[in-house]
């Protein structure tokens, strides 16, 4: 990302903000009218130009004006906003309806709901479940050429059975050792930091490792990653998904219908929200950095919530990129913060 000098700088916020608040493509006599401003249409012009070639706005006719690029959210978010402080009221409404309910699944999904009426975007939130509990042991057991068995055991000894599909042949001698050094890595560990040390520190490490090392990366990846209970309907709460039918952006049938079975399958929805769970407070993606082409038109604003000292879920909302950020970041994070609160008393 190219800095920009202040009178760019000091444009491009004008600009972004006016664009999310009536949606409208941006002029520079509208920029020039503007009380705090203090420059001529012709400079903005000129800056206009600047700013395009950097990649930071566009038109989208060739008479309008211009409209910010992911690249100028993600500047706006990382230097130019100043959240606003969250209302009172806001506060006491939230802790009112967290306790309510005893009943920590009841807790989750009416969060989730109230986030989504508060903000007016999609509310979505991952569930505490028993995937949390810390893991004491894994093996792996041989089923055909490219099929294997992976058992699961808690510290409580349940124990838990997945198969997991691999793309080549493995024999009992080489998952052995890979059950033996993902055990080195896994023991005493809950799923969600199993799932951080494999999307991070050895997925970096990886090039430098031998063969059963790779490999075990590579069941673990397929058995925590890929598998770990990501089909069941229950791990992922979405409420008020309807309301993003009043978006403009997003108002496209086609873009909308694509959105809604995304919302559905949830499998996408969950893997992204498992890249806020290591996170240390609220995580945006903005567009294309979600990494799901169904999400390049919104933004997804996060936050981890936990549980006994245990981060074990993530709450947030989906929305098109212009939206309030300087608001919605700060319901996002006090709600995350407040449910974790809430969950300490639950059952």
């Amino acid at each position: 990302m190219e800095s920009l000098n202040t009178r760019q700088e000091l444009l491009l916020k004008a600009l972004i903000e006016s664009f999310i608040s009536d949606g409208q493509p941006v002029g520079s006599s509208k920029l020039s009218k503007a009380s705090d401003i203090g420059i001529s249409s012709a400079t903005i012009r000129n800056v206009f130009v600047d700013l395009e070639d950097l990649g930071y706005i566009y038109s989208p006719h060739k008479s309008a004006g211009r409209v910010p690029t992911e690249l100028a959210y993600r500047m706006f978010v990382d230097k130019m906003i100043k959240v606003q402080p969250v209302n009172n009221n806001l506060i006491e409404k939230l802790k009112l309806n967290l306790t309510q309910d005893a009943e920590r699944k009841n807790i989750v999904k009416s969060t989730n709901e109230l986030l989504s009426n508060i903000t007016g975007l999609a509310g979505i939130i991952s569930l505490p479940t028993h995937k949390n509990m810390e893991l004491k042991q894994i093996d792996f057991l041989k089923l055909s050429d490219n099929k294997i068995l992976a058992i699961l055991i808690n510290k409580n000894n349940d124990v838990e059975n997945k198969i997991i599909n691999l793309e080549k042949n493995y024999n009992s001698s080489e998952l052995q050792e890979a059950s033996n050094y993902l055990n080195t890595i896994i023991s005493g560990q809950s799923v969600h930091h199993i799932r951080k040390i494999l999307l991070n520190e050895l997925d970096d490490m990886r090039k430098d490792m031998n063969s059963i090392m790779s490999s075990a990366i590579t069941f673990g990846k397929k058995l925590f990653l890929e598998t770990n209970e990501i089909q069941k309907n229950d791990d992922l709460f979405v409420s008020g998904q309807t309301r993003l039918m009043n978006c403009e952006e997003l108002s496209d049938i086609e873009k909308l219908k694509t959105l809604f079975e995304a919302f559905s399958e949830k499998n996408n929805i969950l893997h992204l929200l498992d890249k806020s769970i290591s996170s240390d407070g609220v995580k945006i993606f903005i567009g294309a950095e979600s990494g799901y082409n169904v999400l390049d038109d919104c933004s997804v604003i996060s936050a981890p919530y936990e549980f006994d000292n245990d981060v074990v879920g993530v709450l947030g909302v989906i929305g098109p990129k212009r939206m309030a950020y300087d608001r919605v970041i700060p319901i996002v994070d006090i709600t995350a913060k407040l449910l974790t609160e809430a969950l300490k008393s639950s059952k």
